[in-house]
């Protein structure tokens, strides 16, 4: 799914050419980046500057700026440490490449425990250029600050130069289950059908606290399925914030703010008019909902004409249940609640209101998927990671009671029609 950035005429652009971006250091010094002549100081002068907001249209409440006096836990990094966690950022280790640079998983030893070792999944700022780097110190600045379960957790940051350009790098916690859109892929395992609910509920959960859980708002501005993604034990997590904003204050009920994102999740109120606000996370949410019940995502050009978008072609099947049966994603094979895929195909709705002030807020969301996993017995979730190894299948499948009892863990939902 591609990016893009518009641009509009009815509204205030932000600059190509940023004035100054803050972070968060350890000691909650701030880092900052003022022209491309800054970029080239050395990393200890970079993490001493004063600085102030990104944006020109916003005010110092609006920005992460104001942040940067709170209190974070983040670990700073130098280089030569994440290169020998990377097995010198080795291709063997490489787990993802975006459009900004590589992410590499490697290991270090706890702060707390030397002894102990710990999975960390390393992103590194492409050295080619500049673009990105808004990105990395919006990152540092949210994630440096706001903690939440149903948030991916940043464990440090490394800013500093070397004989070869600068070098700047985020340290994430491992999530060895990858992102939603991984596995909504058909390269990959399909998610069962109590898993797909249970990460509606715990992305509905992160979204909300942006939202509403803390004295001031986030809008997240690129919620998709590749930026939620899953630990060991299947919990769903949002991750990657270089495209957040602090939401509106002094009572204003948005900001203006160039149109960035990714297609077919963006608001038609913010791309028409480059005004945002948290309701067009909602939107966004709305889109991804119908994504875990048809496996399909919002354009496809490979399908044909008439189904290419999805939204279109869910339309004419939402009225009769029966019909309704036909969009869910047939890689589940039959192994869903249909009642509860109705429901959350009602939730999405609601969501995907065009007038922006009808739809819910993400509290209200929450509250309306929680109530259909509370009428719902889902059965068990998918076990963890480390349970579904090559030789344990191997074992259980020597037992045909074992064997029933693991299938029922990854397909039986009690008190649901399973549809066969």
């Amino acid at each position: 799914m591609k990016c893009f950035n518009f641009s509009s005429k009815e509204k205030n652009e932000e600059p190509k050419t940023t004035k100054s971006i803050s972070a968060l250091s350890s000691t909650t010094t701030s880092v900052s980046m003022s022209t491309d002549q800054d970029m080239k100081r050395s990393g200890s002068e970079f993490n001493s500057q004063n600085v102030s907001d990104f944006s020109t249209e916003s005010s110092t409440k609006n920005s992460f700026a104001a942040l940067s006096q709170r209190h974070t836990n983040l670990r700073v990094f130098t280089f030569t440490e994440l290169k020998a966690a990377t097995k010198n950022f080795s291709h063997s280790v490489m787990i993802g490449e975006g459009g900004f640079g590589g992410v590499y998983r490697g290991v270090i030893r706890s702060t707390g425990d030397p002894k102990e070792k710990i999975d960390i999944a390393v992103k590194q700022l492409s050295r080619r250029g500049l673009q990105g780097h808004k990105e990395w110190v919006t990152e540092v600045n949210v994630l440096g600050v706001v903690e939440h379960p149903n948030l991916v957790k940043l464990v440090g940051y490394c800013a500093e130069d070397d004989e070869r350009g600068i070098q700047r790098l985020l340290i994430y916690e491992y999530m060895p289950n990858r992102s939603v859109q991984d596995h909504l892929s058909s390269r990959s395992q399909s998610l069962p059908w109590t898993t797909r609910m249970k990460i509606a509920q715990d992305a509905a959960r992160g979204l909300a606290f942006l939202h509403e859980g803390m004295d001031f708002q986030i809008i997240f501005r690129d919620f998709k399925p590749s930026n939620i993604l899953l630990d060991e034990q299947w919990n769903a997590k949002l991750s990657d914030f270089g495209l957040a904003r602090l939401g509106p204050s002094d009572g204003l009920s948005h900001i203006s703010t160039a149109v960035v994102g990714t297609i077919g999740y963006a608001a038609p109120e913010y791309i028409q008019t480059g005004r945002l606000t948290s309701k067009s996370d909602v939107w966004s949410y709305g889109v991804f909902l119908y994504e875990l019940i048809t496996g399909r995502r919002p354009l496809d050009q490979s399908r044909p004409k008439s189904e290419q978008k999805l939204l279109e072609w869910i339309g004419p099947h939402l009225s009769d249940i029966k019909k309704f049966r036909l969009i869910l994603d047939p890689r589940l094979e039959g192994k869903y609640c249909l009642k509860s895929a109705h429901k959350l195909a009602m939730i999405a709705n609601k969501c995907l209101v065009r007038q922006a002030k009808a739809r819910p807020k993400m509290s209200e969301v929450l509250e309306m998927v929680n109530q259909i996993m509370d009428a719902t017995d889902t059965g068990s979730p998918l076990p963890p990671m480390k349970s579904l190894k090559l030789k344990d299948v191997t074992k259980v499948s020597k037992s045909k009671q074992l064997k029933r009892r693991f299938m029922d863990l990854i397909t039986r939902e009690k008190g649901c029609l399973m549809l066969r």
